[in-house]
């Protein structure tokens, strides 16, 4: 096919296509490209046509891509970011008269600690956007970036998509809260033999802390798990539990009172957190204007 020969191309059938990969469901593809199902169902039937392939065979409840499709699918996803790029440069944006809509994912230490003081600041200088939040752990951080369903997420990131972009915001240290008034800091024995609170998004009640204590021939004992930060304070106040956090959310908890914040009595190096996007959005110029506030916001003074 040469260049003339695309004026006869519908270049929405790709998008539909992609998106339709990304899915593997006509009903949520067509959900998230506000469609009707029976319109994106016609634009699958003409695809393969276009290409003379099935593209995606119905297995069960899910619609499984052929070889075909595949080979398509990563030939075409660096061509549409390669259009959207051009077509972004060519738009402005004014952060004091848009009314976008911008989709980010934040894990819930983030939407806890840091996302307060950035709405500020987008209230500030962009009254009438939307900012839509998706909890996005390092688990769901990859999915819903690869669907589209976020342009931009910050957290502990790892397992990104090939066409992601990532910048470390900064390098937190974990941190322990207690809510007792024992003088001095907690000892490694001490932190073993307190009863712990855990902030665990999916129930898992192992994390980093387990494993470096069982590196020392140690445990500790969980006695409560719980999904999110906000209840942490209340939960641990007149207690004896202890909590291991990162360094930016204890600082939010010890605020509110009646507790304290000590050293994890363990070796630990720091850990990045970063922002993350699909390099799509790379030139965009309200995605751009996005990323430097959170950056902004969230980044810390050695970072």
């Amino acid at each position: 096919m040469n260049r003339s020969d695309l004026r006869g191309v519908d270049f929405k059938l790709l998008v539909v296509f992609e998106t339709l990969m990304q899915e593997r469901s006509v009903s949520r593809a067509a959900e998230r490209l506000f469609l009707g199902q029976p319109a994106t169902s016609a634009a699958l039937s003409r695809l393969r046509d276009v290409f003379g392939d099935p593209l995606l065979v119905r297995t069960g409840r899910q619609m499984v891509p052929t070889a075909r499709a595949e080979q398509i699918y990563e030939q075409l996803q660096p061509a549409l970011d390669a259009i959207s790029n051009v077509l972004s440069r060519t738009s402005e944006f004014d952060p004091a008269t848009s009314e976008a809509v911008f989709r980010v994912g934040f894990s819930d230490d983030i939407e806890f600690a840091l996302l307060p003081a950035l709405l500020k600041r987008l209230r500030t200088e962009a009254p009438g956007i939307v900012l839509v939040v998706r909890r996005a752990d390092f688990h769901l951080m990859p999915q819903l970036l690869n669907t589209g369903e976020v342009t931009v997420a910050a957290g502990y990131a790892r397992d990104l998509p090939a066409n992601a972009k990532q910048k470390i915001l900064r390098h937190s240290r974990a941190k322990v809260l207690r809510a007792d008034s024992r003088p001095g800091a907690l000892t490694l024995d001490d932190y073993c033999e307190r009863p712990h609170a855990l902030v665990s998004f999916d129930g898992d009640l192992n994390g980093y802390v387990d494993d470096l204590l069982a590196e020392q021939g140690r445990k500790r004992r969980i006695v409560l798990a719980v999904p999110q930060f906000n209840s942490l304070a209340s939960l641990l106040r007149d207690t004896d539990m202890v909590a291991t956090v990162p360094d930016y959310a204890a600082e939010v908890l010890a605020a509110q009172g009646g507790l304290r914040v000590d050293e994890l009595p363990l070796e630990r190096p720091p850990s990045p957190l970063s922002m993350v996007w699909q390099s799509v959005y790379d030139n965009d110029p309200a995605e751009r204007w996005l990323r430097s506030r959170i950056q902004m916001m969230f980044a810390d003074d050695e970072s």
